[in-house]
């Protein structure tokens, strides 16, 4: 009887192409840990790494790595893998959503709670964001054209997010960290 209700259940003859809703929020959230775990491991493989246990470092990094996959399997089961125009047009939104009112407002509130280190995060992370956004856009109208962007390299500070593409400047902008803690991508 069980095989047989698991059977009717994924032909999914009693319902239309739309997930259910339950599903479908169990599944955003599962997205949402899985990602996080995934950063956080890496935050620690990092540290750990530093402290010199490499094999513990390996271990965080090996974990963070299936939890991406977990996540990018829920996201895939959630829908939201589309093709590459509207794929760049969502992350131009989710980019400009950040630059324009969610890393304002949290400005705000960490100013009126005198939190300065959150308020250095903050802006560091609202400068990358004005970058990506504009990077995003770029990218956006070559495909549009049929194009892919031009092969140059990408440089992020690993202390604040600063994003540049050619050159890694001599000193960071943003936190003035030495040319050499930009990673090229």
């Amino acid at each position: 009887m069980v095989v047989v209700l698991q059977e009717y259940l994924s032909s999914n003859k009693f319902r239309d192409d739309k997930m259910r809703k339950m599903t479908e929020e169990n599944l955003k959230s599962a997205f949402n840990g899985e990602s996080q775990a995934h950063m956080k491991y890496l935050v620690f493989a990092d540290k750990v790494e530093k402290e010199g246990y490499p094999n513990v470092a390996r271990l965080f990094k090996a974990i963070a790595y299936a939890e991406q996959v977990h996540a990018i399997n829920h996201y895939d089961a959630l829908g939201n893998v589309k093709e590459s125009l509207e794929n760049l047009q969502m992350a131009i939104d989710d980019e400009n959503f950040e630059v324009n009112d969610m890393y304002p407002a949290y400005k705000a509130v960490a100013e009126l709670e005198g939190e300065k280190i959150a308020q250095r995060s903050i802006y560091w992370a609202l400068q990358a964001e004005k970058v990506h956004s504009g990077m995003y856009q770029k990218a956006r109208q070559a495909v549009e054209s049929g194009k892919d962007i031009e092969p140059r390299p990408v440089y992020i500070c690993e202390k604040c997010g600063y994003t540049v593409e050619g050159e890694a400047p001599d000193k960071c902008p943003l936190c003035g960290a030495p040319k050499g803690k930009f990673k090229r991508f």
